[in-house]
């Protein structure tokens, strides 16, 4: 008896990881088969987050519009994906479109080209965004203006501009990427965290209206979005506690993994998805149930930081 448990364990095991490896296949399957054909348009696809969504939707078989406010780098885009493309597998030659959402006198053109490319959006990811570090009082208010033009006025003009299409033809999905910052703010990036305090507001608000149109708002907001080859740096930050807890909260997250979960977000129709490690979605909810807990840590951080002599 004893021997035959020791052998079916290692089988069982077995067994399980055949499982979870054809779960994960069919999943993949899965995700590509929803977007196949689709219109999907990605804004600042030239960014890490854009290049790696662009791939992800190019192979499976969306029909791409790709938005950037540089029309080289949207041209390097373009020769990256049909140089990997598959032939054996159907894919399309992705359009580009210039477009930047900071300047919202020509959001409204830009999105009648979009239109124009194949006659609908079936899917809209508002992945542009642009950040800004610093104390409040030393960031003019012309330089607010224009975070907030890009981080909410130009992805909301945007929507506006494309959704009669979706609700006309009962059937769309628009997908913010956001930030933890959208959730609660963090000191010196005032701009930043308003900015997209607002964009995820003004979605919440749309989901509830568009969901007799059958159109879905999804909002997929990570941690902080890392380079490529950047891992969160070593370090005694355990000394106080928010060091401990900034340190926790800034780690960033892969732009391949979070382009994964933005194909999943489209595939199973989510409404929101919080990409995050314990520590930042523990502050979430301590910033809401003990929000001066949360204000003191946070203060206790800027006295540290401002007693700490600049180099340079």
């Amino acid at each position: 008896m004893g021997v035959t448990a020791v052998l079916m364990l290692p089988l069982l095991l077995l067994g399980i990881s055949g499982l979870l490896f054809i779960y994960q296949e069919v999943s993949r399957l899965w995700s590509k088969s929803a977007v196949q054909n689709k219109v999907v348009v990605i804004t600042d696809a030239i960014s890490g987050l854009g290049k790696e969504c662009a791939r992800v939707f190019h192979t499976g078989g969306a029909r791409l519009v790709l938005c950037g406010k540089n029309w080289e780098r949207l041209q390097i885009l373009y020769d990256a994906l049909i140089s990997v493309a598959d032939p054996s597998k159907q894919t399309f030659t992705p359009k580009l479109v210039l477009l930047d959402l900071s300047d919202i006198s020509c959001v409204q053109d830009v999105a009648k080209e979009v239109l124009d490319c194949y006659g609908c959006v079936d899917i809209l990811i508002n992945n542009a965004s642009m950040k800004v570090k610093g104390p409040a009082h030393k960031i003019s208010l012309e330089l607010d203006k224009k975070i907030m033009d890009a981080n909410y006025f130009g992805p909301i003009t945007l929507t506006k501009a494309l959704l009669p299409d979706m609700i006309s033809r009962r059937t769309g999905q628009i997908v913010l990427v956001n930030n933890i910052q959208g959730k609660l703010g963090i000191p010196f990036r005032t701009a930043y965290a308003a900015s997209k305090h607002a964009a995820l507001g003004f979605f919440d608000c749309l989901r509830a209206e568009v969901e007799e149109y059958d159109v879905v708002v999804s909002t997929v907001s990570p941690t902080f979005i890392r380079s490529y080859h950047v891992d969160p740096s070593q370090g005694n930050w355990e000394a106080s506690i928010w060091k401990f807890f900034f340190r926790k909260l800034t780690y960033g997250v892969h732009p391949v993994d979070v382009a994964e979960e933005v194909m999943r977000t489209v595939r199973r129709k989510k409404q929101e998805v919080f990409m995050a490690n314990p520590i930042p979605k523990a502050a979430v909810y301590i910033r809401t149930f003990f929000p001066e807990f949360f204000f003191a840590v946070v203060a206790c951080g800027v006295k540290e930081k401002l007693n700490v002599p600049e180099e340079g």
